[in-house]
């Protein structure tokens, strides 16, 4: 079977996350990941952002599969649930809020803080990065952000590994929300 562009945009994933240790602005990029399922969800292309486009479900995949550091297990249950699946969306974009909350107080005047929270707990200090040459605001909105995708990419490779290798993909808030707009669409049809 040959391979199709898309089949590489797993290093996208992989530039995005290098980039962001490199200069945290290029966590803006990271909108690009947000933006993009969504868009294709209303205009009429489904899923398929995460059947045939997602980098992360590919480099899960790759390091699951290829790999080989993936238990293979089936996941539990409950992460296919519509509770969890919903809740954990519902949890996902309240931290987002936080992250657009504390960008919107450091436009406001606010000192900015250069650190990138992991899991939503972990600080990790960020103080290396160069953000002299732009707004507080976009360097903290940046801060923020990478700190959502690290996040995620943190708790997808958990995941994979303890489970199979697109585990995340799941209960992934991206994916929640393209089939929420799926359904939505059907509903109207």
């Amino acid at each position: 079977m040959k391979k199709k562009w898309y089949d590489y945009l797993w290093i996208a994933e992989l530039l995005y996350l290098a980039l962001g240790l490199f200069n945290i602005l290029f966590a803006w990029l990271g909108v690009v990941f947000f933006a993009l399922p969504l868009l294709i969800a209303i205009f009429g292309g489904g899923k398929a952002y995460c059947n045939r486009f997602c980098g992360r479900g590919q480099l899960l995949g790759l390091l699951g599969e290829k790999l080989k550091l993936s238990r293979n297990a089936p996941p539990p249950k409950f992460l296919r649930s519509w509770w969890f699946r919903y809740g954990f969306l519902t949890f996902f974009m309240a931290m987002f809020g936080l992250m657009l909350f504390s960008t919107y107080k450091v436009f406001s005047g606010a000192p900015l803080r250069q650190a990138v929270t992991l899991l939503w707990m972990f600080k990790l200090p960020w103080q290396w990065a160069e953000v002299g040459m732009v707004s507080p605001w976009i360097a903290q909105f940046a801060f923020g952000f990478f700190g959502v995708m690290l996040t995620s990419t943190v708790l997808g490779i958990v995941t994979m590994v303890l489970f199979r290798p697109r585990s995340w993909c799941v209960y992934c808030p991206m994916g929640t929300m393209t089939q929420g707009i799926c359904r939505l669409k059907k509903g109207k049809n």
